[in-house]
Order: C-alpha cells, then structure tokens, then sequence
C-alpha cells in the first residue's frame, strides 16, 4: 500500500487564515494538533509576522511544554514580514494527539501562518 500525501491548514487555523498568538505564557496558542493514528505523519510548515514596532521573543511548544526538550524559541524582528520558524520537522500519529502551540513576550502581536503535509500509509 502507498503512502498517501495531503496538503492541509494548520488546524488552529481558521479558513488557511494566520493564526493570531495570544498566549503569552504556557500552554500557548493552538497551531496544530496531530493526528490520533499511528501511521499518520504531519510535516509542518510555520511562518511568524511581528506587527509591532518591537522585536518580539516567540516560543513554539513542538508537542509538549518541556524545556529545553518541546521548545523552540526565535525572536521574531518588528514589522519585516514572514521568517520561517518551522520547516517541514514532522510529529508523528499518537493515541493522544500531539499538539504544536506557541505563546509570545507580548501578546497579540505575533501572527502565524503556515501549513501540514499530512502523510499516511
């Protein structure tokens, strides 16, 4: 059996929109939650805009909350449009679904947008 390939919003998303972060502490904003069966793979794919006039620390939780193991922390530049904070790392199935979440220093002004490549077999 082959595998099958899928492109597919963030499910934080609303409509493929960006997904506004909000939190600025742990748990953060929901970006994405994985799937619930084991042969499913998700490829994801994050973008981060800054639209404040501040350079503005995000902190990406990659499936869990524990530091320095789930965390992925950039800094994102004021007003200078999209920089890739995730390319393509990938969180596999789990009976309890894996979720991607961040917060920020500041809240509301971090916009995310981005992707999955959904791959099951």
């Amino acid at each position: 059996m082959a595998a099958t390939f899928s492109k597919i919003a963030l499910s934080g998303s609303t409509d493929g929109k960006m997904i506004k972060v909000a939190a600025t502490a742990t748990a953060g904003t929901t970006l994405h939650t994985g799937s619930a069966t084991a042969t499913t793979f998700d490829e994801i794919w994050l973008y981060a805009v800054n639209s404040s006039a501040t350079a503005t620390k995000l902190t990406v939780e990659w499936g869990g909350v524990t530091s320095p193991d789930d965390l992925i922390e950039f800094t994102v530049p004021a007003e200078a449009g999209l920089y890739l904070i995730v390319s393509g790392l990938v969180i596999k199935g789990n009976a309890t679904p894996l979720v991607v979440r961040a917060f920020a220093a500041t809240t509301n002004v971090i916009n995310i947008a981005g992707f999955v490549n959904r791959i099951t077999a």
